[in-house]
């Protein structure tokens, strides 16, 4: 096969992406792209936002050139449902009527959840606050090509308020943890096969200590942490963390599905 060529879509508006960029070192997307080139330097890839109908109108029209698409997490929140919002399910919606493979992270898994008919609200359990812990992937998990050499009961890099709450029609749940039920999920809707990773393989732990400190004010503020020692607490339990991440480990689903693309 030639090059891989892959479409990436940024998941955040530009405010939320220079925020990105000022605290860990470049938009949801570019990073992204980053470890694509890291895992496949041949590959070509395209950033596009679907809050710029002219790239959307674009990607749709040339949508038989992607290998794959990858959606990237961000900054908002489902049942805000802006305007903006509004388009990123109506991309997801329209590229279901193309035979595409798509991996779906974070807030990207909750788009595409919501345009394949599922639903999102926020999580029951809490958050994620740059970490989820012991995720466990399910026997249907360990079956499926994502996980190929995972751990089965893995830390990984996450940062999320809402969770998919109810799953598309016959989706197949391949991994939870505490927080989430949701943590990994494959599922059909229309022509696509999407795979959806409610944490982040695309971060690392210094990255997520960084939008953290950035967010910091705002999770006080909505009490994800108490107090001063209850945070300094989180914080040090992911510097712990980030001293046992092994990147082929944590970047193993990435990897794993470039390699499934190619087919």
């Amino acid at each position: 096969m030639s090059n891989l060529n892959i479409l990436i879509v940024e998941g955040n508006i530009r405010e939320d992406s220079e925020f990105f960029i000022k605290a860990a070192g470049s938009s949801a997307a570019d990073n992204l792209k980053n470890l694509i080139l890291k895992i496949e330097p041949l590959t070509n890839t395209e950033i596009i936002n679907p809050g710029h109908d002219d790239e959307t109108t674009n990607a749709l029209k040339n949508m038989n050139k992607y290998n794959g698409i990858v959606f990237t997490g961000g900054a908002m929140r489902i049942n805000d449902m802006t305007d903006v919002i509004k388009k990123h399910i109506n991309f997801a919606s329209n590229c279901f009527n193309h035979k595409n493979k798509i991996l779906a992270i974070c807030w990207g898994l909750q788009v595409c959840s919501t345009a394949a008919g599922g639903k999102v609200n926020p999580g029951k359990n809490g958050a994620h606050i740059g970490i989820a812990s012991d995720v466990i992937i399910n026997n249907e998990g360990e079956q499926h090509f994502i996980y190929k050499d995972k751990k089965q009961i893995f830390t990984s890099p996450a940062f999320n308020f809402d969770e998919v709450s109810e799953l598309p029609k016959n989706a197949i749940l391949l991994s939870s943890d505490i927080v989430n039920n949701v943590m990994g999920v494959s599922f059909n809707a229309g022509n696509s096969e999407i795979i959806g990773l409610q944490y982040h393989p695309d971060y690392e732990y210094s990255q997520m200590l960084k939008l953290i400190d950035g967010r910091k004010e705002r999770l006080f503020k909505s009490k994800n942490f108490l107090n001063e020692e209850e945070y300094e607490s989180h914080i040090s339990y992911i510097k712990s963390q980030n001293e046992l991440l092994d990147f082929n480990n944590r970047t193993c689903e990435v990897r794993n599905w470039i390699n499934y693309i190619r087919n």
